[in-house]
């Protein structure tokens, strides 16, 4: 434990963001093996079968190419704005980490993987599933948040969004599939 705690102290920018995307892509791997009744299985797919490893790059790649550095970068900014872990500038991070970053890093999950499955209506997943998205969001990412701003120490907390991020990232993919698997009936 203490190699790894030394890592993110010595490259806390990739330490943190490689954590979390690794993170983000294992939610679509325990979706898919898990919760989706759909088992659409590639043919080079021998380990785990039934899981879609072009659908986990699509989710890495967003995980990695936005959510993971904006979320390194958010953080930062939030600690330099609201610095400290007293109540109220831990009530201030969280109020404003739901009013700014909720919304963005939502509507990028949703319009980035439309991206890139080059679907004709970029905004259709975006409109249909936006607000239940956002409500339960908000609901488990200000706890989340707290615990981050609260407990952890500024050099792991994108990491520990992460974690948290595997469990909303299940949530995403669960509806985003279940939502177009009910659409395709």
């Amino acid at each position: 434990m203490n190699r790894v705690w030394a890592a993110f102290r010595a490259h806390p920018y990739i330490s943190n963001v490689a954590g979390y995307t690794a993170l983000f892509a294992s939610a679509d791997i325990f979706q898919q093996s898990v919760l989706s009744r759909r088992r659409a299985v590639e043919p080079e797919s021998h380990v785990l079968p039934g899981i879609s490893w072009h659908q986990t790059a699509r989710v890495a790649t967003v995980g990695f190419c936005f959510h993971a550095n904006f979320n390194y970068q958010w953080l930062r900014w939030l600690e330099r704005m609201l610095p400290g872990g007293g109540v109220k500038a831990v009530m201030g991070k969280v109020v404003v980490d739901q009013l700014v970053a909720g919304p963005l890093t939502i509507s990028a999950f949703y319009i980035g993987l439309s991206l890139l499955e080059s679907k004709d209506d970029l905004l259709e997943d975006w409109r249909q599933k936006f607000w239940t998205s956002y409500k339960t969001g908000v609901v488990f990412w200000s706890t989340t948040q707290a615990v981050n701003f609260s407990v952890v120490p500024p050099v792991a907390r994108t990491v520990f969004l992460g974690a948290g991020a595997l469990a909303f990232t299940i949530f995403l993919c669960h509806l985003r599939q279940q939502q177009d698997h009910k659409l395709k009936k």
